[in-house]
């Protein structure tokens, strides 16, 4: 490797690393990127358990796919501000002209997102347990389902955030073009969960999250890519 290369990474490794930090400031400054997901995740899970009923065992029987469920749509009320105040402020339009890979700089963006939205609802996952019914030893993977889910929430709703941040409010039409990329995970992430309820082996469900999350991250920066460019020339 020559010393030219080795600087090329370098600059490369920087860039996106300063791109990750100044999107994770941004989403700390603005509480509301946040806060308002994994309330409306508690306040969705606590009308559940009031509208079903206090018994354990019917709660525990739908924990699973009321959790991920809910956990979906926490996460897509913060999509529409993705790439929203790049785009306002022009440095989106900068970021596609900039020399650095365009593709590390969406999945810096992504990440960060991904962390931001994800960590809180995973780190509220001991409490969703308890208003559901779902057994404490069930709540690691519970919590594991939740932040590969969340990976692949983040980088599918990204591509719908892409094709519509040109637009003033673009967040009903971004459900309508990735809800259907999202009934896989939803299926899985369900199953994972109500394995582990009922005891069952984990790793075929967590092998098929893992693989979704692999892919979100290699093909769905791709498909950003293209939406974000066709949103900028409109």
């Amino acid at each position: 490797m020559t010393d030219n290369q080795a600087n090329t990474e370098v600059a490369i490794f920087a860039s996106f690393n300063a791109l990750l930090i100044r999107d994770l400031r941004v989403y700390f400054r603005s509480r509301g990127t946040w806060l308002n997901p994994l309330v409306f995740v508690l306040m969705v899970i606590t009308l559940f358990t009031l509208g079903i009923g206090p018994d354990p065992t019917t709660l525990s029987n739908h924990a699973s796919g009321i959790i991920w469920v809910v956990a979906l749509l926490g996460i897509m009320l913060s999509l529409d501000a993705l790439f929203r105040a790049d785009f306002d402020d022009g440095s989106l339009e900068q970021l596609l002209l900039s020399p650095q890979p365009l593709y590390l700089a969406v999945l810096a963006k992504v990440l960060a997102h991904w962390f931001i939205t994800g960590l809180p609802i995973v780190l509220a996952s001991p409490l969703f347990s308890l208003m559901l019914g779902i057994p404490v030893t069930a709540i690691p993977a519970l919590a594991l389902g939740l932040l590969v889910g969340s990976g692949i929430l983040s980088f599918i709703g990204a591509i719908g955030a892409s094709l519509t941040v040109s637009l003033r409010s673009g967040g009903l039409l971004i459900a309508l073009l990735t809800l259907p990329l999202y009934v896989p995970v939803i299926i899985f992430g369900s199953q994972f969960v109500q394995s582990a309820i009922e005891g069952w082996p984990l790793m075929p469900t967590f092998s098929m999250l893992l693989g979704l999350l692999i892919g979100a991250m290699v093909l769905a920066p791709i498909a950003i890519i293209g939406g974000l460019r066709l949103s900028q020339d409109t």
